[in-house]
């Protein structure tokens, strides 16, 4: 993609959209609230860049002779989201944050093999090398700073105005479902990929 307009909008346009990282961002400020779900961010950022440079640099490479790469991949994400789902569902309500399933390292796994970081790297990233590409990062990570405390602010404030029905028990029940949604669309897709190769 052509341009730092188009590539803002497009950025903007797929982060925006719901996914299992901002699934996990929206029960992360339910649970904490948005300053205590800031540190997150690190995870969220460094997922992607990483997710990003590997797709463009060596996935992308690789699965140019191996097209089973790819479909490899994203059976292993498909995985890891189930098993997140599992973790955040059966930890749900938990008073220790860190069994709650929405930790630092779960947000950044999450986000490494999120398979927005695959359509950013083939459909949005301009292709061109890694050192003409870094501007393109730089906007891009302002961008998910903000998309991502849009998603903590909106979980906060969904949790604030249920008037208790929207505890951060059901807020961690409703994202284990969205991720095992995401996991099984994942799935679903990677099997009519491999069928169709």
């Amino acid at each position: 993609m052509d341009g730092l307009t188009p590539f803002v909008l497009a950025v903007l346009a797929l982060l925006a959209t719901p996914g299992p990282t901002n699934t996990l961002m929206a029960a992360a400020g339910a649970q904490r609230g948005v300053g205590r779900a800031l540190p997150l961010l690190v995870g969220e950022l460094g997922g992607y860049l990483i997710a990003i440079t590997v797709w463009i640099e060596l996935v992308g490479a690789i699965g140019a002779s191996q097209p089973l790469v790819p479909l490899l991949a994203r059976l292993l994400a498909a995985g890891f989201l189930a098993w997140s789902a599992f973790k955040l569902w059966r930890g749900a309500g938990q008073a220790d944050l860190a069994q709650r399933g929405v930790t630092l390292s779960r947000v950044f796994v999450t986000t490494l093999i999120n398979p927005k970081a695959l359509v950013l790297a083939f459909a949005i990233f301009p292709h061109v090398g890694f050192v003409a590409r870094l501007p393109y990062l730089g906007v891009f990570a302002g961008l998910v700073i903000g998309t991502a405390v849009a998603w903590m602010a909106l979980g906060a404030l969904a949790a604030r105005s249920s008037a208790g029905w929207l505890s951060a028990g059901r807020v961690e029940r409703i994202t284990a479902l969205a991720l095992a949604v995401f996991a099984a669309l994942l799935l679903v897709q990677t099997v009519q990929g491999l069928v169709a190769s």
